[in-house]
């Protein structure tokens, strides 16, 4: 044990790692055969007891990634790791992830085994782990030195989400102290009871009051929890602020389900209980908006009848959406002139306005509207361009090449860290300390950095990252033409444009190969395994499992047939086929035929899903740019969006297309 520990030592303290680290990265033939030494002694770190690695470690010391080599071997046997090795593993990877990940796994040990000095020798204090934090505030305690409640529990304790068991001992001490007053008691109800709707911590708050506090924190926590049985008690409960708090939520949250009920619930509490005007629009928002959801028949007639103090953006978003339903275009326009100017100035809105103000044979006003949007990068300024047959205004920049900048990055221990975990495909700790790194760099120093990760192929940074500014008009970064030849070949023979198939990547994975959604789809296009399965089987396509979808060419072939047959569905239409791959087929089927008389872009925006909708028309304007981005030019948005029933047929070689430009005198507005 003990020659292990100090031969690890040994190997950790590395001073000119940076220098060495550099070379390293220069000298491809032997980072080549360190990448093909490392992933099997970084194994063998982690789970064999004698401490062999070491040996295997050898010829590894520039490695950028041989940190992770002494962390594993701790990790695994934290119980037995004195307190001098970890000291000198922080000491020789000072300010990295490693060094970060080692106090969470050790300083954890170090307060199980109640040895708070040493916690705090290798406590780090501008830690953000709330675990960490709570056990340097009972460290604090056990050692006797002063606490101070407003600098170093505060902040903690008000916290929506449960804390960790780390915290008792500073709450049993705050408690003792009178500092968890009743009103900073029902600040955290509060926090707890609105976007979180935690009802298990308004819960475990609740004994920390007395008397009618308790009883009202107990309701509130029903109703988090059961609206239902709340609604059914609340007949004899007090007509108190809090119990009238309580009786608003139960309402929202079943509303979100079964609005009906929740109206007749509502209905009659309202004879009972004084409602001031924020649990009134509580109650009376969320049932209205869950009703014009599902385009029930009297949507927009409570939606008109809501009081204007009590409207919000979503009521009068979804006023818009149920008169356009109703083809009732002055309806329409009504609705979108209650709207405050900072709401209807968004493209979305403005763009609809002039829509409907064509309808109403308003042609100059309309054109108006469409003239002044058709400068924007974006699905409303595309489609108001085809509204006035103009062209398409795209203003691409590219980042400045910066050599010194970029050579000043690649000495950057935690960035060689991320580029070397992206290297051996190892995504999640890749993106884990691009994170780290990005604290210790500036404004443009992130900016090169997400050009230099583009280089080596690690696309979804620039995606996630360029999103804001004229940074939006970085396309060449934001809109990467990655795997083209095989793209343009899936994309054939799945029967779809690949200026179609590039977009749907973009926007479901943003070029993450390694995604995988709460849904549990998988890879670049979020297929699901079930589906994956199923078409790999009737393509011929070798396939063992989800894990095979994280393989981009597995993906995109599968992807690009299952868009296909999704479209075939459709008549062929882009948008429907957009719209069914993300909500799926069925949900279509019945918007289809709910309103299959509407326009192709009134339809759009009464898609009852917000993230469908979304989905839909970002997915189109990609397209745009994609089409684009491999053609010089590009096909009018308007041609992929057919009227329901129509075929679509895709483009030929003489299909009329866009030109695209960018006008110095219009500051275009990219997507």
């Amino acid at each position: 044990m003990i020659r292990r520990t100090s031969l690890a030592i040994r190997l950790l303290s590395l001073p000119c790692l940076v220098a060495v680290s550099t070379a390293a990265v220069a000298d491809s033939a032997e980072l080549v055969r360190q990448r093909e030494q490392f992933p099997a002694v970084w194994e063998l770190a982690k789970r064999d007891p004698t401490g062999s690695w070491a040996k295997l470690a050898s010829g590894l010391e520039t490695y950028p990634l041989y940190p992770y080599l002494g962390l594993a071997s701790m990790q695994r046997r934290v119980k037995d790791v004195k307190p001098d090795e970890a000291a000198a593993f922080l000491k020789a990877w000072p300010d990295s992830l490693p060094a970060t990940i080692l106090r969470e796994t050790y300083l954890p040990e170090l307060a199980k085994r109640q040895d708070w000095k040493n916690y705090l020798a290798l406590y780090d204090e501008d830690t953000r782990n709330r675990e960490l934090r709570c056990n340097a505030l009972q460290a604090k305690l056990a050692l006797g030195q002063k606490i101070d409640f407003a600098k170093d529990y505060q902040s903690l304790w008000l916290s929506a989400n449960t804390l960790p068991d780390a915290c008792d001992a500073a709450t049993s001490w705050a408690r003792a102290q009178g500092k968890l007053t009743p009103a900073l008691v029902w600040q955290r109800i509060e926090l707890a009871s609105g976007k979180a709707a935690n009802a298990g911590v308004v819960a475990s708050l609740a004994p920390l009051l007395d008397g009618a506090d308790k009883t009202a924190a107990e309701h509130i926590a029903l109703a988090l929890r059961d609206p239902g049985a709340a609604l059914k008690q609340a007949n004899g409960w007090p007509d108190t602020p809090r119990s009238r708090d309580a009786i608003a939520i139960a309402v929202e949250r079943l509303a979100k389900r079964d609005a009906d009920t929740a109206d007749a619930k509502w209905s009659a509490l309202s004879t009972q209980f004084h409602f001031d005007k924020n649990q009134q629009g509580r109650a009376l928002r969320t049932i209205a908006l869950y009703r014009a959801s599902s385009y029930s028949p009297d949507a927009f007639a409570r939606l008109t009848a809501l009081p204007a103090d009590l409207a919000d953006d979503a009521t009068r978003e979804w006023r818009v959406r149920s008169a356009l339903a109703a083809g009732d275009f002055k309806a329409t326009l009504a609705a979108l002139d209650i709207m405050p100017t900072s709401q209807r100035e968004d493209s979305r809105w403005r763009y609809l306005r002039g829509r409907v103000l064509a309808k109403l044979n308003r042609k100059d006003e309309a054109n108006a509207l469409f003239r002044s949007l058709s400068g924007e990068a974006n699905f409303f300024g595309f489609l108001a361009a085809d509204q006035i047959d103009a062209g398409y205004t795209i203003c691409s920049n590219e980042l400045p090449s910066d050599k010194n900048a970029e050579a000043a990055l690649r000495k950057d221990r935690n960035l060689a860290r991320a580029f070397e975990f992206f290297a051996i495909d190892r995504l999640s700790e890749a993106r884990r300390e691009w994170d780290f790194a990005q604290s210790g760099l500036d404004t443009e120093q992130r900016r090169q950095a997400i050009a230099l990760a583009s280089k080596q192929g690690w696309l979804d940074r620039a995606v996630y990252a360029f999103t804001q500014g004229d940074d939006m008009r970085l396309y060449t970064l934001r809109f990467p033409l990655a795997r083209k030849d095989q793209i343009l070949r899936d994309a054939k023979n799945g029967g779809v444009e690949p200026a179609w198939a590039y977009a749907i990547i973009r926007a479901e994975s943003a070029w993450t190969s390694d995604a995988r959604s709460g849904a549990n789809a998988y890879g670049l296009m979020q297929l699901l395994p079930g589906t994956a399965k199923q078409l790999a089987a009737a393509e011929g396509v070798s396939y063992s499992g989800a894990s095979d979808l994280f393989d981009p060419d597995t993906n995109i072939r599968l992807g690009t047939v299952y868009l296909g047959k999704v479209a075939a569905r459709f008549d062929g239409s882009p948008w429907l086929g957009s719209a069914a791959y993300n909500a799926g087929p069925v949900p279509v089927d019945k918007w289809v035929n709910a309103r299959d008389n509407l326009d192709p872009d009134f339809f759009i925006e009464t898609i009852p899903y917000k993230e469908t909708r979304e989905y839909v028309s970002r997915v189109l304007a990609f397209s745009v740019i994609y089409d684009w981005r491999l053609n010089g030019s590009t096909l009018p948005l308007s041609s992929r969006l057919p009227r329901i029933g129509q075929t679509y047929e895709p483009p030929g070689e003489k299909a009329v297309r866009k030109a695209v430009t960018c006008p110095a005198a219009k500051d275009a507005h990219a997507p």
